[in-house]
């Protein structure tokens, strides 16, 4: 019998608003200090009430138009009721049968042609953070608790492991351009939990749930649902039954472990939250956040190969990034206008010359963890050095120097390329007489070439790049080099 897998997510991130979803405690994911951001209010102290962060249902709102789901103008928080250490008032503001969003979905494009469709997407409160020391003692960090959170349930669209990651990087991208979340599954600011089971190919019906818990990239959520796949395949085909549990993933071994058996659903009592008033937006407020909604990561990757003419790698590879992207508009913006101010000096196409620029040389000093926001040097900057090396002034080899200069310390390209003395030499009495140097000191290369060795003449211009510590510009010195020897 052949199976095929049924998968769904949960994910939950956290919203990047000033202060918690309920009180006026910060809300700042770097602080290191255990128990700062915390008051009466997020701690749960008798006598204290909850206020709505509208900064937080905003951001809510936004992602739904995003995923094109339906915003509800009905909204209401409730009470999800269980105890736990890290949950300070033994319950927890959500949201339960009135969510913000319903619907909505994301088109998956690399791994599949298809849509994963948005169940709901919900707002509630985060929790604290238990800490295990290796004394073996459970300590609580409650500067999380009470943090905006955000869930996003799907329908259970998924069949492969390639596929959660795909949508979990989009999802992930979309978030970070509309300023909703930072998203770093690193810091717990997005969390994944995937739900899955096996059926028997071309049914309709569902298998026994397994729920995937603890996963801290999208690369590892793939990872645990392929090996989950086969582990549940090979269980069923050995005549086992699946057990409905919680299980978590193991990086070291590649596989995921029994947590814990789930054999019913808990049952949360989930009431209207009593101390909240229930919420209703009107159309002109929906109107106005839609109105607020940035170009979107797949938008401007489109409009980036039909503007610009660039490579759909390419451009996936700069829209990933939203400041990243911005900084390359910047930059194109300016050598266009230097296009258009000298159309008379003669220089490479300059769109994809700065795309391979960027994509290349650009994306491997950023790789030890900066990004485009931590570079120390101007779009303006870029574009000069980019016009200089277009307009064969310098080198390759000088312009990778001279970035990576203003990679560590900035400054202006002209003055590097001054102080480093890398302004490439087209001048051709200056050349000619290097190349009758190397000629003279290479003739049985020269020899060679007039014999009709081809490869000699890329030796003789090696030659000559050397002699001119390479200034020398290696168009003009072959040709020169080509026109001497001919005469010879």
């Amino acid at each position: 019998m052949r199976y095929e897998p049924v998968i769904g997510l949960e994910i939950h991130a956290e919203l990047r608003t000033k202060t918690k979803m309920f009180c006026y405690s910060p809300n700042d994911p770097n602080e290191t200090h255990p128990n700062i951001n915390i008051c009466p209010v997020c701690m749960g102290h008798p006598g204290t009430l909850p206020v709505i962060n509208e900064e937080a249902v905003k951001k809510v709102i936004l992602t739904g138009l995003a995923l094109n789901g339906r915003i509800s103008q009905f909204s209401q928080f409730d009470r999800k009721n269980y105890f736990y250490p890290d949950l300070p008032k033994g319950y927890q503001i959500s949201q339960y049968e009135h969510p913000f969003v319903t619907g909505g979905a994301l088109a998956l494009e690399e791994s599949s042609k298809k849509e994963i469709r948005i169940r709901r997407i919900h707002l509630e409160e985060d929790t604290g953070r238990l800490i295990h020391d290796a004394s073996g003692n459970s300590l609580v960090d409650f500067n999380r608790a009470g943090v905006p959170l955000m869930e996003l349930v799907t329908e259970p669209d998924f069949r492969t492991g390639e596929e959660v990651r795909e949508f979990g990087e989009e999802l992930q991208r979309i978030l970070r351009y509309i300023g909703a979340s930072e998203a770093n599954m690193e810091k717990g600011e997005m969390r994944v939990e995937v739900n899955i089971s096996i059926r028997p190919e071309g049914t309709e019906g569902f298998g026994t749930k397994v729920e995937v818990k603890n996963i801290n990239s999208f690369k590892f959520a793939a990872d645990a649902v392929d090996y989950e796949i086969k582990r549940q395949t090979e269980a069923l085909e050995r005549g086992e039954k699946i057990i409905q549990e919680t299980r978590g993933w193991n990086e070291d071994k590649k596989m995921t472990v029994s947590q814990r058996s789930k054999e019913e659903a808990h049952d949360y009592r989930y009431f209207p939250e009593p101390d909240l008033p229930p919420i209703t937006l009107s159309e002109e407020y929906i109107e106005k956040i839609q109105s607020e909604l940035p170009e979107l990561p797949r938008a401007k990757k489109a409009r980036f190969i039909k503007e610009y003419g660039l490579q759909e790698d390419a451009a996936g590879l700069i829209a990933r990034d939203k400041a990243f992207a911005g900084y390359f508009e910047e930059v194109v913006s300016e050598l266009l206008e230097h296009d258009k101010e000298t159309p008379e000096t003669p220089k490479k196409n300059l769109i994809p010359f700065t795309t391979s620029v960027f994509t290349g040389e650009l994306l491997r000093l950023l790789k030890d963890g900066e990004t485009i926001k931590d570079i120390k040097f101007t779009p303006e900057n870029f574009a000069e050095l980019l016009i200089y090396l277009a307009e064969d002034k310098i080198s390759n080899l000088a312009a990778k120097q001279v970035l990576g200069k203003m990679f560590q310390s900035g400054g202006d390209p002209s003055d590097i390329i001054d102080e480093l003395g890398l302004w490439q030499v087209s001048d051709a009495g200056s050349l000619e007489s290097i190349a009758l140097h190397i000629i003279e000191e290479n003739k049985n290369a020269a020899e060679d070439y007039k014999a009709g060795k081809e490869a000699s003449l890329g030796f003789l211009v090696g030659q000559a790049m050397k002699e001119s510590r390479g200034k020398a510009n290696p168009k003009v010195i072959r040709d020169i080099m080509e026109k001497l020897l001919k005469r010879l």
